[in-house]
């Protein structure tokens, strides 16, 4: 068992009751020092169906979730007597999507999902626990749709980077 799956279980304690899921654990040595990397993330529960942006994580919230980390590691003997950095964030916009609350939390965002031998990229309209709706402009050749992905088709799904958001009026 590597050190990461022995950190896990205790980060997932000190999370709990906190309105965060636990995304991911790495553990990598880093010279005589190791660096614990955890992300966090919004936890938006057993929802339905997602229809509407969700706010990423702020500052405060990530400062609070590092304080329970830090509190948790150092109160265990589970990272041993050698020193760790600890480094917690919540995950980039280049992290594949793939579970269906990644989706969820990605509602009005531009996708790019490769799905059943094909490349579709389109806004996401709405997410549930099996598929994804996509908002697809008209292209040359093609007409706006509506295209649903279900989640067991997916290869690969990543959000693009907008640098001025769809919703933003022009001026």
């Amino acid at each position: 068992m590597t050190t990461a799956d022995r950190v896990r279980p205790l980060l997932e304690e000190a999370l709990s009751g906190q309105p965060l899921v636990l995304e991911d654990v790495t553990v990598t040595s880093a010279g005589r020092r190791r660096v614990v990397r955890v992300l966090v993330d919004r936890d938006l529960g057993e929802t339905g169906t997602a229809t509407e942006p969700v706010d990423p994580l702020g500052l405060d919230e990530v400062a609070d979730a590092t304080r329970l980390i830090g509190d948790a590691l150092d109160s265990s003997d589970v990272m041993g007597q050698q020193p760790y950095t600890l480094e917690v964030s919540s995950p980039g916009v280049g992290r594949p999507l793939t579970e269906p609350r990644h989706y969820r939390r990605n509602v009005g965002r531009l996708l790019t999902v490769h799905h059943a031998g094909t490349e579709t990229t389109g806004r996401v309209v709405s997410a549930d626990g099996d598929a994804v709706v996509l908002d697809v402009p008209a292209g040359s050749k093609t007409p706006s749709r509506t295209v649903t992905v279900p989640y067991a088709e997916v290869d690969r799904a990543l959000v693009q980077v907008e640098f001025t958001r769809h919703d933003e009026s022009k001026s």
